[in-house]
């Protein structure tokens, strides 16, 4: 950047400007777009007419209900939205196993393992895991009371909001990953 800056100009967009190195920042100008909750309503509707439109086009066959859900999820992030959709689509069909990225049973048995004490198993999970790790950290948060003691909640909480800002840095999201159910393993009890 510094080479070419004389008679070159850079534009770099991110959702998430923490998860951008220092160096890299300190060289930008940092421009954040807010979107009103007015705006937002708009938007989605006007992409969600898009996203529609292009499913059509391509033959996808789809439930518009489910569409709507992914739009929903990862709003504002349209890139996400449109490798979801991409992604599920070369299946054939974009029906409601879109929603089940993530499923209960997926976190029931992770759980199992991490209330046995049972690193291999756990670890073995993490590694065969194709899940976001956004995603998961999110999905660990709003189950938590259905496998962890309420006296263990607090501790779930600090461990996942920790390890979910140290994934914006990592290196090997998987190391993090296994670090973080390894200390919930550790200091955690389960129901």
């Amino acid at each position: 950047m510094e080479e070419f800056s004389a008679n070159c100009g850079f534009i770099l967009t991110c959702n998430f400007k923490d998860r951008i190195i220092e160096p890299l920042q300190s060289r930008c100008s940092v421009i954040n777009f807010k979107i009103s909750k007015a705006e937002m309503a708009t938007l989605a509707a006007q992409f969600m007419k898009r996203v529609v439109v292009i499913l059509e086009k391509e033959n996808v066959p789809f439930e518009k209900a489910v569409v709507a859900q992914v739009l929903t999820k990862h709003f504002p992030d349209w890139r996400r939205v449109l490798n979801e959709l991409q992604q599920y689509s070369a299946t054939g069909n974009i029906d409601s196993g879109i929603l089940s990225n993530f499923s209960d049973t997926a976190l029931a048995k992770l759980i199992s393992y991490l209330k046995d004490r049972n690193f291999s198993a756990m670890r073995k999970w993490v590694a065969e895991s194709d899940m976001d790790t956004t995603e998961f950290f999110r999905a660990f948060f709003d189950k938590a009371e259905d496998y962890i003691k309420p006296d263990s909640i607090p501790v779930l909480v600090l461990h996942l909001a920790k390890y979910q800002y140290q994934n914006a840095f990592a290196a090997d999201p998987e190391i993090n990953l296994t670090a973080c159910l390894t200390e919930i393993m550790a200091d955690c009890e389960f129901l």
